[in-house]
């Protein structure tokens, strides 16, 4: 098994002031060519820490990337680590350095001295291209372990490992067939819940079952070589029984994608009326290019389910749209949704604990409940219906 692990620099990674979303497209993207990160580890910006942890990993893993610390600032610190764990100088790529000049003089800027440094690797290493920045990248061998070097902007980043990592990988080793990856997201059951009946099942040998929660939703998924992929599917039938209606989609395309390809198939056009999401709803179709015909984000009022659910079919008339959605305004935890369609339209009320779930949370929730009624609608399926551990007290039919 070949070892591959990333490390992540950056003082702004290690204390959480960003998120490290390169980590896991990295992970992704390894899993997805039959090569899963065997770990992965964050450094900050101290140039003694570095050298410590490339040598120490550099006898250990085979494959290492590192994220960051390319750039011409002096916290930017990955190419000078490299080469003192090396015992190596930094060499001067001339090439690389009247690219960058070039770069800023076609933008009609002169390029600062401090920039220089980018064009800078240790003796003996390998230049990586970066078609969309300045900062060069760089592989090269330390003990047993091939190091590649990448720049921390995303854009840059992520054509660097597709373009300059990946490449280099499939040539040097014989990569094994990527593993199966079975994804279902679910929503209304908790993960207990849903463990409770799911454990019991016998998983075939060397597939593993795995739960995510990520409020407000529930992420199954069953990892497994390809050649189990048969036994695999036999049992995902088993784990789609269990959880019934409480699936909302399957694979990686997320709700309200599945939403908007839907009304596209059936070529309907869509109107929104949000209280207290608002324009969360408007926001994740918008994204997905859902056929939006109006929308609106109205202030917080006093409103019964059967004036949401009257408001819902005027919104539709009114725009001329075939169906509306509308989330009203949330009173002492309880919260209303309509959904008009033109074979009539439905309305809930549903209470949540204010104490247990902040606002964010609530929205995130009230947002997918919204999105759901829509996709049952669309299925065929019962448009209101229970939600788990959200309480449905009330629910009309017009």
């Amino acid at each position: 098994m070949i070892r591959v692990e990333m490390l992540s620099t950056g003082d702004e990674v290690l204390h959480g002031q960003i998120v490290d979303s390169n980590a896991a497209w990295l992970a992704e993207v390894l899993f997805q060519n039959g090569l899963p990160m065997t770990s992965r580890q964050t450094v900050g910006d101290d140039i003694n820490e570095l050298v410590t942890v490339l040598t120490e990993r550099s006898k250990v893993a085979d494959v290492l990337i590192v994220n960051g610390g390319l750039g011409p600032t002096s916290d930017d610190l990955s190419a000078q680590a490299a080469a003192k764990a090396a015992g190596v100088p930094l060499v001067m790529q001339e090439a690389w350095l009247a690219k960058m000049e070039a770069f800023f003089a076609g933008r009609g800027r002169k390029m600062a001295d401090s920039n220089r440094k980018q064009a800078e690797i240790p003796a003996g290493a390998e230049m990586l291209d970066n078609p969309v920045g300045t900062a060069c990248g760089f592989a090269m061998q330390l003990n047993r372990c091939w190091i590649f070097f990448t720049p921390g902007v995303p854009s840059e980043y992520k054509v660097m490992v597709e373009q300059q990592i990946l490449p280099r990988l499939k040539a040097r080793f014989s990569l094994p067939e990527p593993p199966v990856c079975l994804r279902m997201t679910t929503f209304g059951r908790g993960e207990s819940d849903l463990a409770s009946e799911i454990e019991p099942l016998p998983l075939p040998e060397g597939v593993v079952m795995g739960y995510r929660a990520s409020m407000p939703i529930i992420e199954l998924k069953l990892n497994g070589p390809a050649s189990k992929l048969a036994e695999m599917e036999q049992f995902w039938q088993q784990v789609r029984d269990i959880v019934g209606e409480s699936v909302i989609f399957e694979g990686t395309e997320i709700l309200p994608e599945q939403v908007s390809r839907r009304l596209k198939e059936q070529n309907l056009r869509l109107a929104v009326s949000e209280q207290f999401t608002a324009g969360l709803l408007q926001w994740q179709l918008a994204s997905a290019a859902a056929p939006l015909m109006a929308g609106n984000v109205l202030p917080a009022r006093s409103e019964t389910l059967s004036d949401i659910v009257a408001r819902g079919s005027q919104l539709a008339r009114g725009t001329g749209a075939d169906l509306a959605l509308v989330v009203g305004g949330m009173e002492e935890g309880i919260l209303a949704f309509a959904l008009h369609t033109p074979e009539g339209s439905w309305g809930q009320t549903v209470k949540f604990n204010v104490n247990r779930h902040g606002l964010k949370a609530r929205q995130d929730v009230a947002a997918m409940m919204a999105l759901n009624m829509l996709r049952r609608w669309m299925n065929g399926t019962e448009v209101t219906t229970g939600h788990g551990w959200i309480d449905v007290v009330g629910t009309l039919k017009a």
